[in-house]
């Protein structure tokens, strides 16, 4: 990571609100939809686990659709923390924890005796090599409580080169219309298979099996995007 970024993502964790939109499709929609699977298969949890949370979007909505759960947030970045607590300090603050600064894979040593019934990781598990996704799935599985809930959203590998193409002209032209610059859109793509390091569809349902989860569903796809959910055995 270069010494002018303070976290894996391409922006400053303090831009971070204001540039997402601009570079991910449907980022208020994968959002949305994860509240609602959350609904669909937990009802209201009394504990929710966001990690990789950023600067805290995703918990501040979900504070007031489950105003009886209880939510810890965890990242590896500390700058992306000292924003997730900042956004949420106006919130009911005994509602609300901080975990030390930790990826995924690393919740088991941290998270104490913390057992969520869901835990969420949005767009942050793609910059892991595949060995490190494993671990971060394979912790994210062990911390769960039985009959509990991962939700992941990730950028994903295509399935044909000519696929690959098509989908990352597509996101050049949405970022393109958003109003970033050709230069910025063409370093962004470029860390498509580099810092970011997508995997396909079918890989990410068998790794969710593989490490130990009942069920395991693709429920959203949009441009690179896909967002799935993985239940623990009860």
């Amino acid at each position: 990571m270069s010494l002018t970024r303070d976290n894996k993502s391409a922006h400053p964790a303090a831009q971070y609100d204001a540039e997402v939109r601009r570079v991910i499709p449907f980022y208020d929609q994968i959002h949305g939809e994860t509240l609602d699977v959350v609904r669909t298969v937990a009802g209201e949890p009394a504990h929710w686990l966001d990690t990789g949370a950023g600067t805290g979007a995703l918990v501040e909505r979900a504070l007031a659709e489950f105003p009886a759960t209880r939510f810890a947030v965890a990242d590896p970045s500390e700058a992306m923390l000292a924003q997730a607590r900042q956004r949420l300090e106006a919130a009911d603050i005994g509602r609300v924890s901080f975990l030390p600064a930790v990826d995924s894979a690393g919740l088991t040593r941290v998270a104490g005796a913390l057992r969520p019934q869901v835990i969420t990781a949005i767009m942050c598990h793609h910059y892991m090599a595949p060995s490190g996704r494993r671990e971060a799935v394979q912790a994210c599985h062990d911390l769960l409580a039985p009959g509990g809930v991962l939700i992941v959203f990730e950028n994903v590998e295509c399935e044909s080169p000519r696929g690959r193409e098509w989908g990352l002209e597509r996101w050049r032209r949405f970022q393109l219309a958003q109003g970033r610059t050709p230069e910025a859109v063409a370093l962004h793509l470029a860390r498509f298979g580099t810092e970011l390091k997508p995997v396909r569809i079918a890989e990410h349902l068998a790794l969710f099996r593989e490490v130990g989860f009942q069920a395991a569903e693709l429920f959203w796809r949009a441009h690179m995007q896909a967002g799935f959910y993985a239940v623990k055995q009860a």
